[in-house]
């Protein structure tokens, strides 16, 4: 079996079954599933590029092209062992993290789930598969944001970030829609191969714009960024794991899979460039309002978001070995600063920066992690955030518009290395806070994860030649779509970026040093509610949900006349508005049936006996006899199947509502008043009139064969039946026979519980 296939489905059923087994003997335990998963990846990965990659295909939906089709290339398996490898470190640090139960087991399965999903994502190679893959990462990040649904913030966090990515990826379906339909084919490999082709369509500007806002909206790009500073309310090894190695950089990876074909187009690079830079200038300043350590480092996160959508944007080669540098610098710095932002946090109860300090006698391992992983964060030597922050100054001096985008450059990464210097020194030096209430102290599971990232991030960068010949070169030429020479280095002489880099390092330096009053001066402006996302975020859905409850209160207000009212008029205005639109066609018609004065006769007689009659039994029998001259009709017209189906249904819904009937006290007939009575009379013969007209109009149209011959000629031949209604019922339209048969149980299952409580009550009541 194809090692793709194995590892999605293996991590699936893993996800389920081993937190219910494995996890109850230990909950460490469950980190074997995300190493198996890394190590595969690492025993087969040469292999694997060796042979240029793995491709294989199932057939799913034939009749539409769809298939099960996965794809393993080099940046596939760069972010597939991110994922597994980070995954299995957010593992044992939650198995330390979390309090001791089931809930700790749920949480567990949630992340193992989620890791499933991404690794579906990266691996999927079509785009339908890649859809459903995507989604499954919304909604199991609803479930991690949200996993504390005591907490309100939680819960609100969670439906706003399920909001923007689920609606992004409406958008994003329609997109990828438009590009197969324009390809011819919904596989990934093969619509990069045309990309020339589906950009000189004149679809592609739609398919464009809406493919990058599912992308923006995953990845948190201006104007969606505000909910993934909101998504800190999850738990911290949630807030790991989505930011450093999965769901917000999935949006980045589709850019990177896409670029190959669409990269020539200069809308697609005026978009991504324009987008990331504002994202990259919007997040720098909210870095520098927020206070929360957990914030402060999602702000940087959606700083770097940009910084990589930028990136992707830029046409030259330097860009991509940049794009997977940064991606692979990122990863591994911003997963450390996270878990130690946890230890901090989890141990003081306290999440300002501003209560925080002189923690590194009580939690000296997570000070030295902090220290590193937040020295490749800022760019110094000699880590691999360094050589990544050189790439990138390399690569927006290599493109156009050299200027605006070395100056936003030079903005954002002074104010990651403030931000740096913030959390690496703040909360573990200085001047101890009074008085000092430790929760706990330092744990194995709690430090082994940002220990090991943060070394490698010191390894990769005193060794970059060791990233470089493991995955990051063909990473690079995967991304720029052609073969392109990687090596990386650490010192790259006197440069021009060297230059940059050095004097980002001193503004942030200032912006550290004067932190407190940068962050009183920000804290004071008001951002007008025209540009703030979330405000109008929140004012629309407000909207939306004022238009529920008016709506509700006027559709849904117990009244039966009401519900029955609603539908009729709605649909007598359809059919006025149709007749209006096409005119009234009168048909030669002909009486040469005298049988019908006598169907039309117990027809009108049973109308009135309904309509005029005083007791619910009377008004059965009504309803009765026009029903039965309804099958007596079909009968005569020649379809006696419909006819005996007319005939059950009537003699069973008289059967029962008598029963029923007559179980309601004597005394409750008709409520109505007069003038209720008389509304309701206007509106039966509008409708009856209107039915009329359109059915007199329909047999003056000429008759379609078209449906009735397919049904005809194909019954037998495709679904085996002589009998073309039953076909029609079984076969053809089977699903909605199922739905409807469903609807009907449910109806009766609902139906059987409030008689049996209404039983129950009647016995309580009586003395």
């Amino acid at each position: 079996m194809a090692i793709s296939l194995t590892l999605v489905a293996g991590s699936f059923a893993g996800a389920a079954l081993l937190p219910w087994t494995l996890g109850r003997l230990s909950a460490h335990a469950l980190a074997v599933l995300p190493l198996a998963v890394c190590a595969t990846l690492f025993a087969y990965g040469n292999d694997i590029l060796a042979a240029g990659g793995e491709t294989v295909r199932w057939a799913w939906v034939e009749s539409l092209g769809i298939a099960l089709a996965f794809r393993i290339d080099a940046f596939s398996l760069l972010f597939a062992t991110l994922i597994s490898a980070i995954g299995a470190l957010v593992v044992i640090y939650a198995a330390s993290y979390m309090d001791h139960g089931t809930e700790r087991l749920r949480f567990l399965s949630l992340i193992l789930a989620f890791m499933a999903a991404m690794l579906g994502a990266v691996f999927a190679n079509d785009v339908i598969l890649f859809f459903v893959f995507w989604e499954l990462t919304s909604v199991l990040s609803f479930l991690l944001i949200g996993f504390k649904s005591e907490d309100a913030e939680a819960r609100r966090a969670a439906n706003q970030a399920l909001m923007v990515t689920a609606g992004g990826g409406l958008a994003l379906l329609a997109g990828l829609l438009l590009v197969a339909n324009i390809a011819g084919t919904t596989e990934i490999t093969a619509i990069v191969a045309q990309g020339e082709a589906i950009t000189a369509d004149p679809l592609f500007p739609a398919a464009l714009v809406l493919v990058l806002a599912g992308a923006f909206s995953k990845s948190a790009q201006v104007p969606f960024q505000f909910w993934l500073a909101n998504a800190m309310a999850a738990p911290t090894p949630a807030s790991a794991y989505l930011h450093s190695a999965t769901m917000v950089k999935l949006g980045i990876f589709l850019l990177i899979v896409l670029d190959p074909a669409f990269g020539h187009s200069e809308l697609w690079q005026t978009l991504l460039v324009g987008f990331g830079g504002a994202t990259m200038l919007v997040a720098a300043v909210q870095a520098l309002r927020v206070e929360r350590f957990k914030a402060v480092l999602a702000q940087t996160t959606v700083a770097a978001l940009g910084t990589l959508t930028l990136l992707v944007g830029l046409d030259n080669p330097v860009a991509a070995v940049a794009t997977v540098g940064f991606f692979l610098s990122h990863a591994l710095y911003k997963a450390a600063l996270f878990f130690v932002a946890g230890n901090a946090i989890h141990a003081t109860g306290v999440a300002r920066l501003s209560q925080m300090s002189g923690l590194f006698r009580a939690l000296p391992l997570t000070a030295i992690a902090a220290v590193v992983a937040s020295l490749s964060m800022a760019g110094l030597p000699p880590f691999i955030g360094f050589i990544a922050k050189e790439l990138l100054f390399e690569a927006k001096l290599t493109s156009a518009g050299i200027s605006a985008l070395l100056a936003v450059a030079v903005i954002v990464n002074a104010v990651l290395v403030a931000v740096a210097a913030v959390v690496a020194l703040r909360p573990f030096f200085g001047r101890e806070q009074k008085p000092a209430t430790l929760r706990h102290r330092e744990r194995f599971g709690l430090v082994i994860g940002p220990i090991m990232l943060a070394g490698l991030g010191a390894a990769f960068g005193l060794a970059p030649g060791l990233a470089s010949s493991a995955i990051l070169a063909d990473a690079a030429s995967v991304a720029a779509g052609e073969q392109i020479d990687t090596k990386l280095k650490l010192w790259h002489g006197l440069t021009p970026m060297l230059a940059l880099s050095g004097l980002a390092v001193g503004v942030g330096a200032f912006l550290a040093w004067q932190w407190e009053a940068v962050h009183r001066m920000l804290a004071r402006v008001s951002v007008p509610t025209p540009m703030h996302a979330e405000r109008l975020f929140d004012r629309l859905g407000g909207l939306v949900l004022a238009c529920a409850r008016t709506s509700t209160a006027a559709m849904q207000n117990g009244s039966l006349r009401r519900y029955t009212l609603v539908p009729l008029l709605a649909a007598t205005a359809l059919i006025v508005f149709a007749l209006a639109r096409t005119g009234i066609a009168v048909p030669d018609l002909t009486f040469d049936r005298p049988y019908i004065i006598g169907i039309v006769g117990v027809l009108v007689i049973g109308s009135a006996l309904a309509a005029l009659a005083r007791s619910f039994l009377t008004v059965l029998v009504g309803v009765g006899l026009v029903g039965y001259a309804l099958g007596v009709l079909f009968l005569k017209k020649g379809a006696p199947d419909l006819a005996f189906t007319q005939f059950a249904v009537e003699t069973v819904f008289v059967v029962i509502a008598t029963a029923v009937v007559l179980r309601l006290p004597a005394s409750a007939l008709d409520a109505r008043t007069i003038r209720q009575k008389r509304v309701d009379g206007a509106v039966a013969l509008s409708l009856g009139a209107a039915s009329t007209l359109l059915a007199i109009s329909l047999l003056a149209s000429p008759f379609d064969e078209r449906v009735s011959d397919y049904f005809r000629l194909a019954s037998y031949t495709e679904a085996f039946g002589r009998n073309v209604v039953n076909v029609i019922i079984v076969d053809f339209r089977a699903l909605d026979t199922l739905g409807e048969i469903g609807v009907v149980a449910l109806a009766a299952v609902a139906a059987f519980g409030l008689m049996r409580g209404l039983r129950l009550r009647a016995k309580r009541s009586l003395p």
